[in-house]
């Protein structure tokens, strides 16, 4: 690799769906939404969730604060539920509009010793001169790096982490939400999770160094022991490292977190379990 190659920025670039919304409302509109606060937002990007009413997470968003308007990124989500759901409650009175869907180009610095959330992230809508050059000035990460890093970070993604069963505070996401501000969809179940401090379970990295690890096994149970006598968890993301390593997200009971022994996956391979660089838990 070239000393140029070298000291050039490793960043994060993918696409994602983003629609504006538009109007003097759009501010307490979405600060009702999502949990975040929306209302202080000015010219900065802000992260955050939107919620079920019952607080199972549904997507993570970016929210990207601009003169005009209000740019929200779906960095995981199905854009077209949150669109229509947006759709169905904007009141006739609402000065609040939604444009069509259309494609943007995210880039970040890779980060491998902090949160992916301190750095903020940079848009472009084109493919265009500017973005040439910054391209130019930087080194994009390949797809297998960018997948081990957030797992690393434990970003959510939809269908695994995202599974229409998990709250944002089981997922370290704690420092999306406000909890000083006004009512927001899903607010009256995450207030009752932290002031009770009844979380369940917490997102891990897992880990297995066991060549007989079952990549396609149905059942992704995690247990106390070889004999399967109690789950623990249960795998949501998995990625193979190389020939025997094998690295992953996974939900586990609190009550077996501190646990130093290792806890087995349904064939039996053994698996060790760490926090994540990116996530905040009560």
């Amino acid at each position: 690799m070239s000393k140029i190659k070298e000291n050039k920025k490793q960043i994060w670039l993918e696409k994602f769906d983003c629609f504006a919304i538009k109007g003097k409302d759009s501010k307490r509109f979405l600060n009702g939404i999502t949990t975040g606060n929306v209302v202080d937002l000015k010219n900065k990007v802000l992260k955050t969730c939107w919620l079920s009413p019952n607080g199972v997470l549904k997507s993570l968003l970016e929210i990207n604060c601009l003169e005009n308007q209000l740019e929200l990124i779906v960095l995981a989500g199905n854009t077209c539920e949150i669109k229509k759901y947006f759709d169905d409650i904007i009141f006739p009175l609402d000065d609040v509009s939604l444009s069509e869907t259309f494609s943007i180009n995210r880039v970040q610095e890779i980060d491998h010793m902090n949160s992916w959330r301190i750095n903020q992230p940079i848009f472009f809508k084109n493919e265009n001169k500017e973005y040439d050059n910054y391209k130019k000035n930087t080194h994009n990460i390949n797809n297998n790096d960018l997948k081990l890093w957030k797992i690393n970070q434990a970003i959510p993604s939809l269908d695994k982490e995202i599974n229409g069963k998990n709250n944002p505070l089981e997922l370290g996401l704690a420092d999306l939400i406000d909890f000083n501000k006004g009512c927001y969809l899903g607010q009256e179940t995450i207030s009752k999770i932290r002031n009770v401090s009844s979380l369940k379970q917490e997102i891990r990295v897992w880990t297995s160094e066991d060549s007989g690890f079952n990549l396609n096994s149905d059942n992704k149970n995690i247990y106390n022991n070889l004999k399967k006598e109690k789950p623990v968890g249960y795998i949501t993301s998995i990625y193979k490292l190389g020939s025997r390593s094998i690295k992953g997200l996974a939900m586990i009971k609190r009550k077996y977190l501190d646990t130093r022994n290792s806890l087995f996956t349904d064939n039996g391979c053994p698996i060790s379990i760490d926090k994540s660089i990116g996530s905040t838990f009560l």
